[in-house]
């Protein structure tokens, strides 16, 4: 009985260490750090842009390429099944005189060029004055190449378009990650950060950003005071794009997405009448104009009943 208790009396000694050195555990880093290592980020995120873009480049290349090779395999397909039908007289003739011609076994075959490959065959063609059946041969030798030149682009384009998405995947998840860190730590850092994207809606929250700051007025649009959807509508403006001067004709003016597929440059709208409205700029926050005696600023968009998003490009 002794010994039970000394073994039982033991065991808080034996885990003592163990609660020591979690009690010493890495402190979180600050809100510098953190913006630090974000700027870091976000040249590195610049550079993967840039192979982003080059990849792009060369997908629309190999798509043209996949094109023209498609277009000229259906084209030798043509000249192949007219040549068909002009040597077919030969085949019936063979036929009905009961012999075993090797233009019969070429043209009626499901693999002609396994015909080709049997040396008989082509030594038979080979003294042939047939212009006919030596166009068959070469269409359809030709028309073979073009297919698997199609088949070799479309693959490479396949390839790409994995490329691009882990590309697209790699880029925004790391940014958002520790984007999301530093919001948390310093809501007011997110308008130091870049904005990471190279498309329509991406180059609107851009110039949206440099707004911050600038004074709300009502039915203002710009350039240097806004109300809310004065601010939206000048900021698309700045990309081609032309959006009314209200917020339920924006409402109107793209493809409606839900709170959890939002992307930054999605238009966020509040209250079943829709009276306000901003720019999504990710982690749960967009760039409004708010009221009278408010400036442009990032805000949280909690707080208000959320009626939906709309993504303009």
């Amino acid at each position: 009985m002794v010994g039970a208790l000394a073994v039982v009396s033991a065991a808080p000694h034996a885990i003592a260490p163990h609660a020591i050195a979690v009690a010493h555990a890495d402190p979180e880093p600050s809100a510098k750090e953190l913006r630090t290592k974000a700027l870091k980020l976000a040249d590195q995120l610049e550079q993967l842009t840039e192979q982003y873009n080059g990849l792009k480049v060369r997908l629309a290349q190999s798509q043209r390429a996949a094109k023209v090779a498609t277009e000229n395999a259906k084209r030798q397909e043509k000249t192949l099944e007219a040549l068909r039908q002009k040597v077919g007289s030969l085949a019936a003739t063979s036929y009905m005189q009961g012999g075993s011609d090797p233009a019969v076994s070429f043209v009626a075959s499901q693999d002609p060029q396994s015909i080709l490959d049997q040396a008989a065959t082509l030594h038979y063609f080979a003294k042939q004055d047939s212009t006919q059946v030596l166009g068959l041969m070469q269409a359809m030798q030709s028309a073979q190449r073009a297919r698997k030149s199609a088949e070799a682009r479309a693959k490479q384009v396949k390839a790409l378009k994995t490329q691009l998405d882990s590309q697209r995947t790699k880029i925004t998840d790391a940014y958002e990650k520790i984007r999301g860190k530093l919001v948390d730590k310093d809501p007011t850092q997110l308008a130091k950060l870049p904005v990471i994207g190279t498309g329509k809606a991406a180059q609107a929250l851009r110039y949206a950003m440099g707004k911050i700051g600038r004074p709300y007025v009502w039915g203002a649009a710009g350039p240097t005071t806004f109300d809310c959807s004065g601010l939206t509508m000048w900021a698309y403006k700045q990309v081609g794009i032309n959006l009314p001067h209200y917020t339920g004709s924006q409402w109107n003016a793209g493809t409606h997405v839900s709170r959890g597929d939002l992307q930054p440059g999605d238009l966020v709208f509040f209250y079943s009448d829709l009276h306000h409205m901003g720019i999504y700029v990710g982690g749960d926050k967009m760039l409004h104009a708010p009221h009278t005696g408010d400036v442009v600023k990032i805000a949280s968009m909690n707080g208000r009943p959320f009626a939906g998003g709309v993504r303009v490009a």
